[in-house]
């Protein structure tokens, strides 16, 4: 697989992401990942929910027409989708960004979307979840929320860009943190330039 250090793999069968866009501020990430996983040879299903598409609307209105270039999307509420069972096979899971609403429902295991089942999906099948969490401050709940899954090996990564790498924009903010994704996820990338190059 080119571009991909490891990954989950049956048969003749494509490698293949979820990527999760929920509605906390920084949509932007979710769909810079979603422009990057295509460049692989992802088969990429994207979920948004209600909430999202409502914060699409506001911060990248040409979202919606971007995401569906890139994969499949699908909504919240389509909790009869392949990716909604465990037997569905798939690589990894990104909900990117993550609203705390639904940090606490994977915490707490209340799958009331496709979203949600999906990352109790991948929790359970011992498949890699990553949730770039949005929010700040952070409260205690929300700090125990993400300590209890990180313990599960849930990978926490707030969307929180580095500056060593002399940002000039805000797209050169928004690539470091996609970067460190793909770096998480296995996937080669040239997004930002790493520490001592």
């Amino acid at each position: 697989m080119v571009g991909c250090r490891s990954y989950w793999r049956s048969g003749a069968e494509d490698l293949r992401v979820v990527l999760g866009i929920t509605g906390a501020s920084g949509v932007v990430y979710g769909v810079r990942v979603a422009e990057e996983l295509v460049k692989t040879e992802v088969e990429l299903t994207v979920v948004v929910s209600d909430s999202a598409r409502r914060v699409l609307a506001a911060e990248m209105p040409e979202a919606m027409a971007v995401l569906e270039k890139c994969g499949r999307v699908l909504g919240a509420d389509d909790v009869q989708a392949d990716i909604a069972s465990g037997s569905a096979k798939f690589y990894a899971t990104v909900i990117c960004p993550c609203s705390m609403k639904t940090l606490s429902a994977i915490a707490n295991g209340y799958a009331d979307n496709l979203i949600c089942r999906n990352a109790d999906v991948a929790l359970k099948e011992h498949r890699k979840l990553v949730l770039v969490v949005r929010e700040t401050p952070l409260n205690a709940i929300h700090l125990e929320n993400m300590l209890k899954l990180a313990r599960l090996g849930v990978v926490i990564m707030p969307a929180s860009p580095g500056f060593y790498h002399q940002p000039r924009t805000i797209d050169d903010l928004v690539d470091h943190v996609v970067g460190k994704i793909m770096d998480v996820l296995g996937f080669e990338s040239n997004l930002y330039k790493r520490w001592g190059n």
